[in-house]
């Protein structure tokens, strides 16, 4: 059995895990809690009532948080010509075409998140098998194939936060840094679950949102009662 250390130990003291704390409430835990050396991500963890096998089932959107996420992603554009320009513009950190595709079969995958034109579709489609395992596969649904790059591009950089939920019916992402304020913690928490509650699917049945947990990177988990976003 791994040994705690201090510090984790005494974070963990000031944590009922039964409890489920309002979102301001958790969030004064969460910052009094990330105390390590660097700037700690603020992550929510949202258990839902799905089974995302079954494609009415399945959850998944994008959302921009009111104060951002604190962290700065690297954007790649499928797209030519005008567009292409203008991604570039946005603030896109690689652009291409064919050329790209090349460079990412070779291996380079050193960006966040995928955005492509509609057209470049079928160019895209022949990398499912390298994008698709990573979450980076481009989807109309959220907003990442879409003929307006510039936008989606900026949005991107702005804090808009993709999710989707994973087989076990487990929905993560991050929603700030443990030097925001609790207000904008606050903000950004409430913006995410409200945005995930409004994704509810027509196949879900009974209670849609079972548990919601907010942590900082290396502190322990606080149950969240998510009425109160």
């Amino acid at each position: 059995m791994t040994k705690l250390g201090k510090r984790t130990v005494a974070a963990r003291q000031n944590v009922d895990r039964k409890q489920a704390y309002s979102v301001d409430e958790a969030v004064k835990l969460i910052k009094s809690n990330a105390t390590a050396k660097f700037d700690e991500t603020i992550e929510i963890s949202m258990n839902l009532g799905v089974d995302p096998r079954h494609a009415d089932q399945m959850v998944r959107g994008v959302v921009s948080l009111p104060n951002g996420t604190g962290r700065t992603l690297r954007v790649a554009v499928f797209a030519k010509d005008d567009k292409a320009e203008a991604a570039k513009a946005a603030g896109a950190d690689v652009v291409g075409a064919e050329d790209l595709m090349e460079r990412v079969q070779g291996g380079e995958l050193d960006f966040d998140r995928v955005i492509a034109t509609p057209d470049m579709m079928p160019l895209v489609g022949r990398l499912g098998k390298i994008l698709g395992p990573k979450g980076l596969m481009p989807n109309p649904k959220v907003g990442t194939v879409t003929p307006d790059v510039a936008k989606a591009v900026k949005d991107a950089k702005g804090g808009a936060v993709q999710f989707r939920v994973e087989k076990a019916g487990i929905l993560h992402a991050g929603v700030g840094k443990a030097s925001f304020g609790e207000k904008a913690l606050s903000e950004n928490i409430k913006t995410f679950i409200d945005a995930v509650v409004k994704a509810r699917p027509s196949g879900a049945k009974g209670t849609f949102v079972k548990k919601v947990t907010v942590c900082s990177t290396m502190g322990p988990g606080v149950r969240v009662d998510h009425t109160t976003a």
